[in-house]
């Protein structure tokens, strides 16, 4: 790609993951959240494969993705709601958010401007998406990959041992009954 295509690509990525990072604090519902966050994070991921770090933008990819799904998946197993349509707020006290963020954001930035970057020594690796996947995981890669849907699923069954009764325990087939057929409380009831 020419210099100039990959410019444009650059900042319209960077762009789209800082609108949609915006958008996860404006949007009304916790599922437009969730999906502002993913394109955010994929945005980043595409903007390291630009960078030729393969590895790096492919995991921030799948992870994220993965991420947010199994989010979603909570929202409706677990908390017994519509995400999409609940209204809600990512923000709270506001005037506290916006000072501890703009505060973090002087000091990160005042670091990264003030201290003194340190000096290459040596040459960088001739691989460097596989030095890097050794320095994270090491010879433990294979265990991740097993243990990481194995976690998800122990998650997942402990969510559901532990919610004794949803929403459709007290609604039946129907949801949109009021007040719900509760069989636990006589046919009525929440």
């Amino acid at each position: 790609m020419t210099g100039v295509l990959l410019d444009v690509l650059f900042w319209g990525l960077g762009t789209v993951a800082v609108a949609s990072a915006v958008a996860v604090f404006v949007v009304d519902s916790m599922a437009r959240a969730t999906y502002a966050l993913a394109v955010s994070f994929v945005a980043v991921g595409l903007t390291l494969l630009l960078m030729e770090q393969g590895y790096l933008g492919v995991l921030v990819v799948l992870m994220m993705v993965m991420e947010m799904a199994v989010m979603g998946v909570y929202m409706v197993m677990f908390m017994g709601m519509n995400p999409a349509l609940m209204p809600m707020s990512m923000v709270h006290d506001k005037r506290a958010a916006l000072v501890v963020s703009v505060l973090a954001f002087v000091v990160l930035g005042a670091g990264a401007l003030l201290v003194p970057w340190p000096s290459r020594r040596g040459l960088p690796d001739p691989d460097v998406t596989a030095a890097l996947g050794e320095s994270l995981m090491g010879p433990q890669m294979l265990t991740m990959v097993v243990v990481s849907p194995v976690m998800v699923a122990t998650i997942v069954t402990g969510v559901v041992l532990a919610a004794g009764r949803t929403r459709y325990d007290r609604f039946g087939d129907d949801l949109d009954v009021r007040p719900p057929r509760d069989p636990q409380r006589g046919g009525v009831g929440r």
